[in-house]
């Protein structure tokens, strides 16, 4: 259970707020609920409107009128640098695909 995810259900009308350090993200399936979500927290606290997501916890988030899609290549290609694996060759599969995994009895 997440003691930091908010959720507010009116009929068909839902609107998510999740709080991650000094980050609060949200959205909902109303618009009128996002703006009066933030017209009251503009009221009660001092905090910039930053804008739509596009990045959190290592997710590229690109968000379209009626789709959003969720990435981690830059946190990818991030491990990869720090391992100096830029330049490896990808696969599709990481193992071979006719190898026999056998239970290790020697443990």
């Amino acid at each position: 259970m997440d003691k930091t995810l908010f959720i507010r259900k009116h009929e068909s009308d839902v609107i998510l707020v999740q709080v991650y350090v000094d980050d609060i993200i949200f959205g909902s399936n109303n618009n009128t609920l996002c703006e009066e979500f933030v017209a009251t927290m503009l009221v009660e606290f001092e905090m910039p409107m930053i804008g739509e997501l596009t990045y959190f916890l290592g997710l590229q988030v690109k968000q379209l009128k009626h789709e959003t899609y969720l990435n981690q290549s830059k946190y990818c290609f991030g491990l990869l640098k720090k391992f100096k694996m830029e330049d490896c060759k990808e696969v599709a599969t990481p193992i071979a695909t006719n190898f026999l995994l056998d239970a290790d009895e020697a443990g």
